[in-house]
């Protein structure tokens, strides 16, 4: 029987290992977290019996985040064009955090605050609901692209990563973007 194994094939089953060890948590984290922020944001510490004021500060401070993420997105790509890939990977990785980050606070605030409701009228209001519905539908949708294009990194398939990054990066950016959009318009309506 004749060995047909080429030089590069062990390293692609080691990289193929890399992204099989992933693939479950993928999978679990692209369901876990929609599902939790979706429990948690009905959730709130009142109706346990726990006096937590409002955090009402936090909405800036997670849209200015999100305006931040936009910003290092960018300037992510800008380096691994400019072939700087060790900044390039610290910028991506500063984006995920910046993502957490944002994550915690808006769960943190929807505990503690009741909901707001948008109160323009008219165009404006389709304007807006078209731009929470999509960022919201394009937020979970994201999650899974960011991780397996920050997995396929990981496995050097920076050829398999470049493709899926063409999706992502675009997805990543207008959540980013119109969560400071949605953020503006809604800030009028907030209740201190």
């Amino acid at each position: 029987m004749e060995n047909n194994f080429t030089e590069d094939q062990p390293i692609l089953v080691q990289e193929n290992t890399i992204e099989k060890k992933f693939n479950k948590f993928i999978i679990a984290v692209s369901i876990l977290i929609p599902v939790v922020v979706a429990v948690l944001f009905s959730v709130k510490l009142k109706d346990f019996g726990i006096k937590a004021e409002p955090l009402t500060f936090l909405p800036p401070i997670y849209a200015t985040i999100n305006g931040i993420t936009a910003v290092v997105l960018i300037a992510a790509v800008r380096a691994i064009k400019n072939g700087n890939r060790k900044l390039h990977e610290k910028l991506m990785t500063t984006a995920i955090a910046l993502s957490v980050m944002f994550l915690v606070m808006y769960v943190a605030y929807h505990m503690t605050a009741d909901s707001t409701k948008f109160g323009g009228e008219g165009m404006i209001r389709y304007v807006y609901f078209f731009l929470l519905i999509s960022h919201i539908l394009l937020s979970i949708a994201v999650i899974p692209l960011v991780l397996i294009t920050y997995v396929r990194a990981l496995a050097e398939r920076f050829d398999h990563h470049k493709k899926i990054a063409k999706i992502t990066f675009p997805i990543w950016l207008y959540v980013a973007v119109t969560g400071v959009i949605v953020y503006l318009m809604i800030a009028p309506y907030y209740v201190n």
